[in-house]
């Protein structure tokens, strides 16, 4: 995301309805290198006041956030969207993508209630798809949580965020592929982080998410490690 911040600091702090689109959100554009890599903007531009920060997962939910970027009219708001190739959620087994406009939404549920919790945003959220149907599979019952927006979920009542993050659930794996600045209020001091804690190498973005550990594997043993069970 090549964005002046000079730009954004001035609409934010007017309150400006301005609608700024971001195409290099993550690692994941590794073969234009290190310097398109940008794992510190996510953070930065969630701090600052008046900023409405959306990463969408998926043609779906971009559909939702620029809906929810339109009717927005208190500030300027940021669309991270993911340049490279991501796969349309099947709605049919998923939950609707309406759920953007809450900031966060539970996308999937195992039978049965979990007993952890897999969050992520943008490209990242196939990556906890994926995972949780391993951990199924293995009779360990994850939650998938789409988080495309911090500042729309934490707008939202209590009672809704609970019903998203129960408190009692603290096995969770947080997944973005930028850095982890921030995320402890959503994964807690008991749960664990797969991000970015420094600039990747320039590869192709496949190369790079399995070099750091972007991958359904890692994500699924992250969350057998926090619940104490055994790889199989």
């Amino acid at each position: 995301m090549v964005l002046s911040g000079t730009a954004i600091r001035l609409a934010a702090l007017m309150r400006l309805p301005v609608i700024y689109v971001g195409t290099h959100d993550s690692i994941g554009l590794g073969e234009d290198g290190p310097t398109h890599q940008p794992v510190d903007q996510l953070p930065m531009l969630r701090s600052i006041p008046n900023m409405l920060v959306l990463r969408p997962a998926d043609a779906t939910e971009t559909v939702e956030a620029w809906r929810v970027a339109v009717e927005h009219r208190s500030g300027p708001v940021i669309l991270a969207l993911t340049r490279q190739k991501v796969p349309v959620l099947d709605r049919a087994t998923l939950a609707p993508a309406d759920g953007v406009r809450r900031g966060g939404y539970v996308l999937w549920d195992p039978p049965g209630g979990p007993e952890a919790i897999l969050i992520a945003t943008g490209s990242e959220v196939h990556v906890a798809l994926a995972a949780a149907q391993r951990l199924v599979g293995e009779g360990i019952r994850v939650r998938v949580v789409s988080l495309p927006s911090w500042e729309l979920f934490e707008a939202q009542p209590p009672a809704y965020r609970e019903s998203v993050l129960p408190r009692g659930i603290r096995a969770r794996v947080g997944i973005e592929a930028a850095s982890p600045f921030g995320w402890q209020r959503y994964v807690t001091d008991d749960g664990a982080m797969i991000a970015m804690d420094g600039f990747g190498a320039s590869a192709p973005a496949e190369r790079l998410f399995a070099e750091f550990h972007f991958t359904p594997e890692r994500a699924a043993a992250a969350v057998r490690e926090l619940l104490g069970r055994p790889t199989p």
